[in-house]
């Protein structure tokens, strides 16, 4: 299975990217995972979007390519990040790559429910007419890593927590299996 991973927190050591490497490492038996750089995008122009830039073709391609995708986002403001946005709104416009795209959303906070709020915004934007995602539904699956510098190696390792890492375990189990019925 290959997995896109999209991460809204462009900050390098951020827990959200450093949960994303995680699950990279730790599911490499699982799926191939390709962290995407959605920084690198421009930001969404209309004008554009029929056309648009070298990078945003190449991103929309992974997109497509992908069997499914993962988000991991920290939340800003009690929503998703504009980076992240930025991303989902390109994928939405021209060709659509995103329709029945299987989608787990997850995140990483410092405090106790940090990424709560961005995680049902996320979820509002992923059944957008234009994104029409297929997106892991909730009641159980939901992981929001809460405190999480008491859960991750020092200053740029991975997560350590073995009873995070052990629900993580059942989560992304629930989430295979959701692609594969298809």
């Amino acid at each position: 299975m290959k997995v896109l991973t999209l991460v809204g927190s462009l900050r390098k050591e951020s827990f959200n990217r450093r949960l994303a490497e995680t699950m990279r490492e730790r599911y490499k038996d699982k799926f191939e995972m390709e962290i995407a750089d959605i920084g690198a995008l421009p930001h969404f122009d209309q004008d554009v979007e029929l056309d648009p830039p070298a990078v945003v073709k190449e991103f929309k391609q992974k997109v497509l390519d992908a069997d499914a995708i993962i988000i991991v986002t920290p939340e800003y403001n009690w929503s998703v990040p504009g980076v992240l946005k930025n991303a989902l709104d390109w994928t939405s416009r021209g060709e659509r790559v995103m329709v029945g795209k299987p989608v787990f959303p997850l995140g990483a906070s410092m405090g106790m429910a940090g990424t709560l709020r961005a995680q049902i915004h996320l979820r509002q934007i992923l059944v957008a007419p234009g994104v029409s995602a297929k997106v892991l539904p909730p009641g159980g699956n939901e992981v929001l890593v809460s405190f999480a510098q008491q859960k991750f190696e020092g200053e740029s390792g991975g997560l350590i927590d073995e009873p995070t890492l052990e629900f993580l375990d059942q989560k992304v189990d629930a989430f295979i299996g959701f692609v594969k019925e298809g």
